[in-house]
């Protein structure tokens, strides 16, 4: 059987982590990629036994690199001939202004949660397009990518840009069977939130918004949804 893949950055934990188990739980082939190496081989053996059918690939990658998202994407061209879904999930965020911020946090949030996308997209895409079967790129934008705030700082720029990316993006691949769609969720239960002392039940879970991202790739091609917005029920925090 030729099973449907998805690849997805940044997904030893929280958003990511969510979208590799709802895709691996629907019988999908995964490849993801996160920074620490240890974490990335308890998830593949996890998942491995879990689900001795399906490929499963976990390859260590600084997304800030650009050398290093290209060879992960080599790695995953390598075992996957076709793309299905990308998944443009890896980020960071670091609270500031921008009179104020440290020197060198702008070039890494830019390169962390803007150029990864870019370049991992860059080296994909000619496995994705012009499909008989449509493929899907998500990009993990964010609440802050339409609202800026103090103290959001390169954070906002950085998800700005990836929200115009991503438009970009849809203008190009409309006719090449390939869909786009932003995911802007507002605060979800993830690790950067930890040490909080809100309760669970104020964010978003993080299982929520992989659910979101399943039910668009499981729409078909004749619908693109092309922004998202998602927030805590009680609003913003």
């Amino acid at each position: 059987m030729n099973r449907k893949n998805i690849v997805v950055s940044g997904a030893s934990k929280g958003i990511g982590k969510a979208i590799v188990e709802r895709f691996l739980a629907a019988g999908f082939d995964v490849a993801f990629c996160a920074r620490n190496a240890k974490v990335l081989n308890q998830l593949k053996n996890e998942y491995s036994e879990k689900y001795p059918e399906q490929k499963v690939l976990a390859i260590a990658c600084d997304v800030s690199n650009k050398e290093e998202v290209e060879l992960f994407a080599e790695q995953v061209l390598f075992e996957f001939e076709a793309i299905d879904i990308l998944v443009n999930n890896a980020g960071i965020f670091k609270p500031g202004s921008v009179s104020e911020e440290e020197d060198g946090v702008f070039e890494e949030l830019i390169q962390t949660n803007l150029s990864s996308a870019y370049h991992l997209t860059r080296a994909l895409l000619p496995a994705m397009v012009n499909r008989k079967d449509h493929s899907h790129i998500f990009s993990m934008c964010s609440t802050a990518s339409i609202m800026a705030y103090v103290n959001g700082g390169s954070y906002c720029i950085s998800k700005f840009a990836l929200l115009g990316m991503t438009k970009v993006l849809r203008e190009e691949l409309k006719t090449q069977n390939t869909l786009v769609t932003a995911i802007l969720p507002g605060a979800t239960y993830t690790d950067s939130w930890q040490g909080s002392d809100l309760p669970a039940e104020r964010f978003i879970p993080a299982e929520h918004i992989a659910e979101t991202v399943f039910h668009c790739w499981s729409m078909g091609p004749h619908a693109d949804v092309e922004e998202l917005v998602i927030r805590p029920r009680l609003g913003d925090l």
